[in-house]
């Protein structure tokens, strides 16, 4: 039954191409997504799929319903786009100035209604059923899994799989990890106030600045010497302002940045040594601040029995030596909601390839994929779903 199945996706496979191509010339942002559920919903409906509007705001779920009792295994795809102009001189390029699909989620979204339309064909012979989570907003915090979670989109599933197609990774191969596979993504804004005055005149002011330099210095001995070297975290700044003229102290300067970690106890370690440092320096100094700590998504931790499992049905598909363990990506992903409440597993499917120029990175204007990625992670994902729920483990 799964060759059949991978034949029908590859039958498919240029509809799948056309929707994906659609969705990025037609790119939306988070929560702004109105065009794009509507159509997921429609595609759905036609199949004869049970969908349910608005999941814990723009969401969409779909569930296929198997002809025997059994478990039911969830699926998931996110939809939104970044506010990013789309530099691609192809014919899908966005019609839409400054907003693109620079992360693959137009392509996700096309490969998860691929294989819903498929297994919705084999739906009598499913032991059990599978839930679609069409998910909205991934790219900005507070993100669109939280709510949909509360919405119920979860009830009742037992496992759950998703992947991320990744531009740098070669097209035909797959990466897994058992544990932590991506960062929580945490960013911070801080204030230092200080007294401003002329710059020939330093002895008469607070310099905010100079005070900055060495806060920015010290918070990275934090990951130098605070973390332990089997532990990964990022601290870095991306933005340092104050002051507008060449010969005047200026009264504050303003400094934001982003964290990342994959354990709780060091994110939370980190957070109170940044503010630690910032306290005592300004005291010292006899400045004042503002410190802002915004946490963002926590980390996605795979479960080792699904990360194993679908591995395995990776290996039948692409090859046992195109498939292996990655090392943990330092970047934030929604996905971990899920995974804190149902086992299952996140992967990346390669789709880079430089003959067809898709070689740069995620969030890149010029972003791409081999759209073969799409097939390779439709029938990794149809295969896990059938075979979890008709126990061809």
């Amino acid at each position: 039954m799964l060759e059949e199945i991978y034949k029908q996706l590859e039958e498919n496979f240029e509809e799948t191409v056309s929707i994906r191509r659609y969705l990025h010339q037609h790119p939306e942002l988070s929560f702004e997504e109105e065009k794009t559920p509507q159509l997921i919903a429609r595609h759905l409906t036609e199949w004869g799929i049970e969908v349910r509007e608005g999941v814990g705001g723009r969401g969409i779920v779909g569930t296929i319903r198997g002809g025997q009792p059994g478990k039911t295994v969830a699926l998931r795809a996110d939809f939104d786009a970044l506010p990013i102009q789309d530099l691609k001189e192809v014919p899908y390029r966005s019609t839409v100035p400054g907003k693109m699909h620079a992360c693959g989620h137009d392509a996700h979204t096309a490969t998860l209604l691929s294989v819903a339309k498929v297994l919705q064909e084999k739906r009598d012979l499913l032991r059990g059923n599978i839930v679609l989570i069409h998910q909205f907003a991934e790219e900005l915090v507070p993100g669109g899994a939280k709510e949909m979670i509360k919405d119920g989109c979860l009830d009742g599933v037992d496992v759950m799989f998703g992947t991320h197609l990744w531009s740098t990774i070669p097209v035909g191969r797959a990466a897994f990890q058992p544990r932590a596979i991506m960062a929580a993504a945490d960013h911070f804004e801080v204030e230092i106030i200080g007294r401003g005055g002329h710059g020939g005149l330093p002895h008469e002011t607070v310099d905010p600045i100079v005070l900055g330099m060495n806060w920015v210095q010290l918070i990275q001995q934090i990951i130098s010497r605070n973390v332990s070297p089997l532990d990964s975290a990022v601290i870095s700044v991306g933005a340092f302002h104050g002051g507008d003229a060449f010969n005047i102290i200026p009264e504050k300067v303003e400094i934001k940045g982003t964290v990342r970690t994959l354990r709780t106890e060091v994110q939370e370690m980190i957070e109170r040594k940044m503010e630690s440092i910032l306290h005592s320096l300004c005291e010292a100094a006899g400045a004042s601040y503002q410190y802002q700590y915004i946490k963002g998504y926590p980390p996605v931790v795979n479960h080792a029995a699904e990360t194993a499992f679908v591995r395995s049905c990776a290996e039948d598909i692409l090859g046992t030596d195109q498939c292996y363990l990655t090392e943990p990506l330092m970047v934030g992903e929604d996905f971990s909601y899920y995974l804190q409440h149902v086992p299952g597993t996140f992967f990346l499917t390669g789709a880079g390839n430089p003959e067809k120029n898709a070689v740069y990175p995620h969030h890149h204007p010029m972003f791409d994929i081999d759209e073969r990625a799409m097939l390779h992670a439709g029938k990794i994902l149809a295969s896990a779903a059938w075979r979890f729920l008709n126990d061809e483990s």
